[in-house]
């Protein structure tokens, strides 16, 4: 029996170093330059987690979900056996928001975090906050006009337009990191759980060309506190996202901000409803992957 088994030893190594081969392969060919932004709007529950990965390969994910389910969303739209991410960013440090990113510290390299400088006296903040310093993460606190170049061959860029001041001096949601995705015509405006305080605050400083982005992600899940009719005006989507629980404990999406959209004709995806939601773009247009 023993001899017969090592008869075959040679035809398994074959077989393992062509496997290997493989693999090699597809993960070139998967992380070869082109010319297609992805964004990828992550069925995370109630909360927030978008990927992005630009033609060149760097990668950004805003927000990481109440939990681990950010893997196994990720895995469906990251580079087979990829393992590292080059930026994440935390809107503010609300579970649905941070909750995910220490078990995703615990599976993948991350360069650095962009955070709102909100100090949270919560478990998962201490948690994400001990993690982000035993593996020496560079540390960013995003400011208004901070300008975070993600291709510069093809100019794909993630502007910050709040915070725009300390925002321990606001409620969580109201210091939510507020920034707009640029590349060629095609832009995603990216809101966390900002309020109609912010918004207010951003169309302060911001003129309509700055605000105007092809796609919006709704603030705070779909809830009435954030949303305006005279923000939704100024971004004036082609299409709004909504990240979401179906059945969720609070009503969101809720009837009144439905209602706002429907008044401007402003189509809506959701998550619940759709499962992650990816779009990509060569910045000439936008396409919809199903």
């Amino acid at each position: 029996m023993i001899n017969r088994i090592r008869k075959y030893i040679p035809y398994l190594l074959i077989i393992i170093l062509a496997i290997f081969t493989l693999s090699v392969w597809f993960l070139v060919l998967n992380h070869k330059d082109n010319k297609y932004l992805k964004v990828a709007f992550l069925d995370v529950g109630q909360g927030d987690s978008i990927y992005i990965e630009a033609p060149n390969g760097r990668q950004m994910l805003v927000d990481g979900g109440p939990d681990a389910t950010v893997l196994s969303r990720l895995s469906k739209v990251m580079p087979f056996a990829d393992r590292s991410i080059d930026m994440i960013v935390a809107t503010h440090p609300d579970l649905d928001h941070i909750g995910g990113f220490p078990v995703l510290l615990d599976n993948y390299k991350v360069g650095n975090i962009l955070e709102n400088g909100f100090k949270s006296d919560s478990k998962i903040y201490s948690s994400l906050e001990e993690k982000v310093a035993k593996k020496k993460i560079n540390k960013i606190i995003a400011r208004r006009g901070m300008h975070i170049v993600l291709d510069d061959k093809r100019n794909i860029y993630f502007d910050i337009l709040f915070p725009d001041r300390d925002v321990n001096t606001l409620e969580s949601n109201e210091g939510s990191i507020v920034g707009k995705l640029v590349y060629g015509g095609e832009s995603f405006m990216l809101t966390g759980d900002a309020s109609l305080y912010t918004e207010n605050l951003i169309e302060w400083n911001e003129n309509d060309n700055t605000l105007h982005s092809n796609v919006l992600k709704l603030g705070h899940h779909g809830s009435r506190t954030s949303s305006s009719i005279l923000w939704l005006k100024k971004v004036h989507p082609e299409v709004a996202i909504i990240s979401v629980d179906k059945g969720n404990k609070y009503g969101h999406p809720h009837k009144e901000l439905l209602d706002r959209l429907s008044s401007l004709h402003i189509p809506f995806l959701s998550t619940a409803d759709l499962g992650n939601i990816v779009f990509e773009s060569d910045g000439y247009k936008l396409i919809e992957i199903k």
